[in-house]
């Protein structure tokens, strides 16, 4: 197997295909081939950098030095669990499970939080979703956060079929 890059090396990737991704979309914009709402385009920058730099593939090695861990200062223990219960280049480094796998992570330490403040700070009460909530919203940050995953994991040469041919051999 061909050697990986390194985290900077993945970080430096993915900001370089941001840029060029950026100016393409911005001058498909000026020219009125697609449209793309400045709300769009910050939650698709903001996902891409959330899963370029805090939810990398690579944070299934979270009990070693990884970029991504340490880029959640502190917090980033947080992800050591993660990294006893993924292989590298397991489930982790599939093209849909493993970005869903870090999603669900999240929300799941999220959970755990918002509960304990609700235990620690009774009558507290969850925010509403906006009313003009719709799930085509979700479009935009979920396509930053997976591009940012694919191009890692087009960098370590893992093809989109890998989680299925690990199951297809067992």
């Amino acid at each position: 197997m061909a050697p990986v890059p390194s985290g900077r090396v993945h970080n430096l990737i993915n900001i370089a295909a941001y840029s060029v991704l950026a100016a393409g979309a911005l001058i498909a914009t000026r020219q009125e081939l697609v449209v793309l709402s400045p709300a769009q385009a910050l939650q698709f920058t903001l996902a891409f950098a959330a899963g370029t730099f805090l939810l990398s593939p690579d944070l299934d090695l979270a009990e070693g030095r990884v970029d991504s861990k340490r880029h959640w200062g502190v917090l980033g223990v947080l992800w050591v669990p993660y990294g006893m219960l993924f292989s590298h280049r397991g489930w982790s480094h599939t093209w849909l499970v493993g970005p869903l796998t870090r999603l669900l992570y999240v929300a799941l330490i999220a959970a755990l939080v918002w509960g304990a403040l609700l235990y620690l700070v009774p009558g507290m009460t969850l925010p509403q979703w906006p009313q003009t909530f719709t799930l085509q919203a979700l479009w935009p940050p979920l396509l930053g956060y997976y591009l940012s995953q694919w191009l890692h994991l087009m960098a370590d040469g893992v093809r989109p079929d890998h989680g299925a041919r690990r199951a297809r051999r067992r």
